[in-house]
This record gives C-alpha cells, sequence and structure tokens, in this order.
C-alpha cells in the first residue's frame, strides 16, 4: 500500500491517468447493469440479453490484433483518447435510440473502442512512471479495473430508481467525454521506433503478423498466453454455476449476491498485491499461486456443502483471479519489447474473449450433464492441469535478455 500511495503522489501523470481510468471504470460498472435492463426493455427476450452482451464482449476477439498492431504503430495516446471518445458517443447513442438493433450496433461500437483502448493503455503505463515504479501502476490500474465491474454495479441499484436506465448510460458517456478530455494534456505513450531490416516501411498486416509471431516466439510469453486462456476457459464456467449453486445451498438471490461481492474483493485484493517489487522470477511464482488459488478455490466450492465453506472458496477464488491476471501483465512488461507491447496485450485479450465465450457454451452443457458441483468440479479439474503446465513450462522458459522495461518514449 506505502508503494502505491508513494507512486500516486510522486508520479503526477499517472496519478492523474489513474483517477480518471477510476471516474470512467466506475462509471463502465454502472452502464454494464443498465445495458441489460435496456436491452430487455425494448425487447423482452432473452435472446436480447444474449445479442448485447455479444455484441459488447466479443469485439476483442475479433478486433484485438488489429487494434493491437495499430497501437504499436502510432501515439499510444490518441489511441486511448480516440477509444474514449468512440466510447462517449457510443454509450451517449444507447441512451438516446429507440431500437434494439440499434441497441446492439451501438454495443458493437463500444466494444471495439475497448478493444482499442485496453492494449494500448497498458502498453503505455511503462511510459508514465519511473521503471521501479511500474509494479505499482500496473497493479493500481489492476485493482482499479477489477473495483469498477465490483462497486459499479452496487452504484447502479441506487442511480437506476433516480435517474432510470438511460441516464445511467448518459452519466457513463459524461466520464469517457472526462476521460478523453484529461487525457489530451498527459504526455505519454508516443508511438515505439519499429525495427526493419529493409528500407521499405512492413505493410500494417505484415506488422500484425510479424508482432504475434515474435510474441510467440518469446517462451515465457507463450507459456503465459496458453495458460491465462486456459484458466480464463475453465475458470469462467463458474459464472454459469454460480446461481444455481446458491440455490442448492439454499441461500437463493441474496446469498448469489454475497457470493459475488466476496469474489469482487478477492480480486481487488488480488490484483493490488502486484504493487510489490520483485524481478521475473517473483512474477512467475506469484502468477502461479494465482493460478493455482484459483483452481484449488473452484475445487473446494464444488464439495463443501456449507454456504460458510464456500464463501471463504469464492474468496480465494478470486483473489487468485487478481493475483494471476496483475502478474500476468507485470510478466509481458519485463519480457516483451516496448515496440511490441500492444500487440502482444491484445492477443491475450483476444484469446481470452474467445475463452470467455465458449465457457458459456461448456459450462452450459456440462451443467446440463453433470450438474452443478460436477461442472465446477470439471472446471477446477482443468484449471488446475493448466496450473501444472505453467509450473513445469516456466521452470524450463529462459528468461528473455532484455532491459527491465524499455523506455516508452513521449509525445
Amino acid at each position: 500500500m506505502n508503494r502505491m500511495l508513494e507512486t500516486l503522489r510522486g508520479e503526477r501523470r499517472a496519478r492523474a491517468f489513474l483517477l480518471t481510468y477510476a471516474q470512467s471504470a466506475l462509471g463502465n460498472g454502472m452502464a454494464i447493469v443498465a445495458l441489460l435492463v435496456i436491452a430487455y426493455e425494448r425487447k423482452p427476450s432473452p435472446w436480447a440479453i444474449t445479442l448485447v452482451l455479444l455484441a459488447y464482449d466479443l469485439p476483442p476477439g475479433f478486433l484485438g490484433p488489429l487494434a493491437g498492431a495499430l497501437v504499436d504503430r502510432v501515439s499510444r495516446r490518441w489511441c486511448v483518447i480516440a477509444a474514449d471518445s468512440v466510447r462517449t458517443g457510443a454509450f451517449a447513442g444507447m441512451a438516446v435510440v429507440g431500437g434494439i438493433e440499434a441497441t446492439i450496433a451501438f454495443a458493437l461500437l463500444a466494444g471495439a473502442a475497448t478493444a482499442l483502448y485496453t492494449p494500448a493503455a497498458l502498453a503505455s503505463l511503462p511510459g508514465l512512471v519511473e521503471e521501479d515504479r511500474l509494479p505499482a501502476v500496473t497493479s493500481l490500474y489492476s485493482g482499479i479495473t477489477d473495483a469498477g465491474r465490483t462497486v459499479g454495479p452496487a452504484l447502479a441499484a441506487v442511480a437506476l430508481p433516480l435517474v432510470g436506465a438511460d441516464g445511467v448510460m448518459m452519466l457513463n458517456a459524461a466520464t469517457f467525454a472526462i476521460s478523453a478530455l484529461v487525457l489530451t494534456a498527459i504526455p505519454f505513450g508516443a508511438a515505439v521506433s519499429r525495427v526493419t531490416l529493409t528500407q521499405t516501411p512492413p505493410s500494417f498486416m505484415q506488422e500484425l503478423r510479424d508482432g504475434l509471431r515474435e510474441t510467440m516466439q518469446i517462451p515465457i510469453a507463450r507459456v503465459v498466453v496458453i495458460t491465462s486462456t486456459g484458466v480464463i476457459l475453465f475458470a469462467s464456467m463458474i459464472n454459469v454455476a454460480e446461481l444455481p449453486l446458491a440455490h442448492e445451498l439454499g441461500v437463493g438471490a441474496s446469498g448469489f449476491a454475497v457470493l459475488l461481492a466476496v469474489e469482487g474483493v478477492g480480486v481487488v485484493l488480488g490484483s493490488l498485491s502486484g504493487a510489490r517489487s520483485g524481478g521475473l522470477a517473483e512474477y512467475k511464482a506469484r502468477y502461479i499461486a494465482g493460478a493455482l488459488a484459483l483452481g484449488l478455490g473452484m475445487a473446494t466450492m464444488s464439495v463443501l456443502p456449507w454456504f460458510a465453506g464456500v464463501l471463504v472458496a469464492f474468496a480465494v477464488f478470486g483473489l487468485g483471479n487478481g493475483l494471476q491476471v496483475v502478474h500476468e501483465r507485470l510478466i509481458f512488461q519485463q519480457a516483451i519489447p516496448q515496440r511490441l507491447m500492444g500487440r502482444a496485450f491484445a492477443l491475450l485479450g483476444a484469446l481470452g474473449a474467445w475463452a470467455f465465450a465458449l465457457a458459456y457454451l461448456i459450462a452450459g452443457a456440462t451443467v446440463s450433464l453433470l450438474g452443478t458441483r460436477g461442472s465446477i468440479g470439471v472446471a477446477a479439474g482443468g484449471a488446475l492441469a493448466i496450473t501444472l503446465y505453467a509450473i513445469l513450462a516456466l521452470r524450463q522458459a529462459p528468461d528473455p535478455v532484455l532491459p527491465a522495461v524499455e523506455a516508452a518514449g513521449a509525445d
């Protein structure tokens, strides 16, 4: 905590960036709830909710690599400003349109802008702070993201009766407008010099292919990409099984809300733990610890019949989730050259988006065939198997011969 406070006090640009990101993260957490309400109001059908969620969540899977190549080619600051500007219009559009088709189109636009924002923001973090403060600012960024997802829905419960779903959407649009405006005054994340072997600069698509190939040729990065995608695939199955599990425990909707709240607190604490300094060896150990905690948490909730025990399991699951995500980012920052950073983070996000979508399909089938606890047990087994792979593979993967952090430059 002291390192995070020291970073906020000592790094003016990082402080402005994180405070701006915090208000938009809370607004976005509120807007996800409002989006479901709007979709159902405009077409009272479960398919309306499904289509809107797919439109918002899938663009990183389709567009992530393209967005990552753009991030590595142009100014990263202007990528995040452009993304926030587009999201301002998209969420305002959702508030004022009347049909479900237009709502889906604006959700697709917002998802596409998020596909650009995330790799651009993560790739920009090394350019905001001194090298020894990078773990703290990365941890704060991850913690703010998770806090927005946890606290935002609670704020939406207060705001919806006051301003309605359309009003919440307009509030979220305003947070992105504020973010875009503030970021124009913060110098960071210029385009990074590209390495070319010929006098002719490579084409955009060639840079895209080269960047993805080079990322996967770095042994430690390849292991993290495979592990994180696999863990997302199995861990996301819990999203389908959580509510039925709460009913099996006899705690109903209110108990389900408590489980999610405890899990959310665990995720935030896990994310903030990344502020501790360390090298690749420490980051790899904490990354493995996070994946292991996540798998053991699911294994425990699949067998315990008591609500209190399952509550602890959800806390451990959330803690492991946050711990793994923040340390995968810290590993990338130390293992991948700055010129590849946007494409590397975009690849991670794209595969994660597809893993989320596939997890929902697998979970629906396994819950139907094996029951709630059987489905969670399968997910736990898969996550622990992936963790075992990561333990063995990371032990054999050589550390890259790179400076700890390459300078990102300034606009």
